[in-house]
């Protein structure tokens, strides 16, 4: 692209500090970026030599203005401010990376307390997460049971009459007035503590009240609050990762590849880790500029603010300063180099890696498929691929598999295996593929089962023809179907008599190997367990008064051989029927033909 006016004009642009806003053709802010130079700054974005990243924004670029500052760190906080107001396309935006449940409580008049997978930062407070939904909900009815908190969602509706909950001693009824603001958000403080591990404090207090309430002969109080300690000690035993050390501080581990940054924050409070956060953003700017980003959006919008935060890297003090002074509590930031602090600090970054390379694995899938559609020319992503292949031996036990993967992964549930009944011992290939897609769609259609984006098959044109005049019959022309060959790994469609080549380290073809491979091992898994069975249905019909019926019966109750061999003939008469002398006799006859056997060998 020829960039020469973008050029031309930040090169009149004053060498001073300040904001610079990129547009794009329909003068939409694109990106918004801070420099003590503006001159430099921008100038540098139409040189020779960028990042994949940074040429990717450039060329969307139509427009640049800018906000002269008079410091850099005026500078820096005009950008936040800017960045918050427009949200550019190309500027870090985090999205929350949990997969895991978390409490939350809610910023109400009267807070309620759940379990949740959605983030909201409405300034609700929340706290995990948590291995699992069963682990959350033991924390949250030990909670309820000790602190009842209402159970209605949403604002609190004034009521004349409590509901079934009051009734039964699962809420406090704040809607009809039964316990007051103070009260009842006194409890919710107690949870709060609870929560982030100051579990410690809240016992002090319990002992204390139960102390009085056996002064006062109040005996069940006292019972109840000596009830409530031991269920809160249970939460505070599982807590597992301790260090001893009470001051609160967050460990902040990130990695990065392109314009994809994965951060993730482990949380230390009262010295137990009681949480991980992760969050993935997508970011244009260079690493310390979007770790500067990812720490005032973070930090700015989290109430449970610590007092210390650990990173990889020293930071620009100046302006790190500058973005903490918008905090509402300051935060003392800190690169460790040694002891315990560095050991969790590289448990943050191996634990933002792992993350980063499931993210990169699915961005990775995502381009394979977009390749791959682009490649078949076909007119849609291939969310679903159906692939099929065919075993047998010389003809004998002949087998199809389907595999199916959903979005460039293995969907086991929706394997599909089938014996082949039309061929009679024939080796027919093409006739096996015809048969098994024939079986597959025409269920497919009288079932209304969601059709595939595209159909493979393992081999080359014949496979292909053969799959192709089956999905025609049965109307279904619309479905894209190709081959692939293994001899060169060539892939063939039926508009085309030439072989579609990919790049060998592409990951569309990789996919495609993939799930060819895959195919391949479901059919051979099914045919080797025909053979097995015809194998041992033959060995079992060798004895005196066992047909096959009984080799049947023996087969539903045994796996092998060895597992009939390794029973006493009462267990084996008493498990299927059987006479004690033919149960002894089967027992005696599979011993006499393995010792044959390894004569023989």
């Amino acid at each position: 692209m020829d960039y020469t006016g973008l050029k031309l004009k930040s090169a009149n642009f004053p060498g001073k500090p300040g904001v610079y806003i990129m547009k794009n053709t329909d003068g939409g802010i694109i990106y918004i970026g801070k420099a003590k130079n503006l001159k430099n700054r921008v100038k540098s974005y139409f040189t020779e030599k960028k990042s994949l990243k940074t040429d990717f924004l450039v060329r969307n670029i139509e427009d640049i203005d800018i906000i002269i500052t008079k410091t850099e760190q005026e500078a820096l906080l005009l950008e936040n401010n800017l960045i918050k107001k427009w949200k550019p396309k190309y500027n870090i935006d985090l999205k929350d990376g949990k997969t895991y449940p978390v409490i939350r409580i809610t910023n109400d008049v009267y807070p309620g307390i759940f379990r949740t997978r959605r983030i909201v930062f409405d300034g609700s407070l929340y706290y995990g997460p948590f291995p699992g939904a069963r682990q959350i909900d033991t924390y949250l009815k030990l909670i309820d049971k000790i602190f009842p908190l209402r159970k209605c969602r949403g604002k609190l509706k004034k009521r004349e009459h409590p509901c079934l909950n009051y009734y039964i001693g699962r809420c406090l009824s704040p809607c009809t007035g039964r316990i007051g603001k103070n009260e009842y958000n006194g409890m919710v403080e107690q949870i709060k503590k609870l929560l982030s591990g100051k579990g410690e404090d809240l016992i002090k207090e319990m002992k204390t009240g139960m102390l009085k309430a056996s002064e006062n002969l109040d005996f069940e109080e006292a019972a109840k609050l000596r009830d409530n300690i031991n269920a809160v000690k249970f939460i505070q035993n599982r807590q597992y990762i301790v260090d001893f050390d009470t001051e609160s501080r967050d460990y902040i581990g990130f990695g990065s590849k392109g314009c994809l940054f994965t951060f993730v924050i482990l949380q230390m409070r009262e010295g137990k880790l009681i949480g991980r956060e992760t969050f993935h953003a997508d970011s244009y700017a260079d690493e310390q500029e979007t770790f500067y980003h990812f720490i005032f959006q973070y930090y700015s919008q989290t109430q449970n603010l610590p007092r210390l935060i650990y990173i990889p890297e020293p930071v620009n003090t100046d302006q790190m300063n500058a973005l903490m002074s918008q905090l509402k509590s300051p935060l003392i930031i800190k690169t460790p180099r040694r002891g315990r602090h560095l050991q969790t600090l590289l448990m943050a970054l191996e634990n933002a890696g792992e993350s980063l390379n499931l993210r990169l694995s699915k961005h990775n899938r995502s381009g394979a498929l977009e390749t791959l559609k682009e490649a078949l020319g076909m007119a849609v992503i291939p969310r679903r691929i159906e692939g099929f292949d065919i075993a047998h031996l010389a003809g004998e036990f002949t087998v199809a598999s389907m595999v199916s993967f959903k979005n460039g992964l293995p969907d086991k549930k929706s394997y599909r295996r089938f014996k082949i009944r039309s061929l009679k011992g024939k080796i027919d290939d093409f006739e096996a593929m015809r048969e098994v897609l024939a079986r597959r769609y025409t269920r497919v259609i009288n079932e209304k089962i969601d059709k595939p984006d595209l159909i493979l098959v393992d081999g080359g044109k014949g496979q292909l023809g053969a799959a192709k005049e089956i999905l025609d019959s049965l109307g279904l022309k619309s479905i894209d179907i190709a081959g692939l060959a293994k001899k060169n790994e060539e892939i063939f469609i039926p508009e085309k008599n030439e072989p579609i080549i990919l790049d060998k380290d592409s990951d569309a073809l990789r996919l495609l190997q993939h799930i060819r491979d895959e195919s391949h091992r479901f059919a051979n898994t099914f045919h080797q367990k025909l053979r097995k069975k015809s194998l041992l249905h033959s060995e079992l019909t060798e004895i005196p008064g066992i047909g096959k019926k009984r080799s049947i019966i023996l087969l539903k109750e045994y796996k092998s051989i060895k597992d009939i061999k390794a029973h006493k003939p009462e267990e084996i008469s008493k498990k299927t029927g059987f006479s004690l002398t033919l149960s002894a006799r089967v027992i005696s006859r599979l011993s006499e033909l393995h010792s044959r056997k390894k004569v023989e060998e």
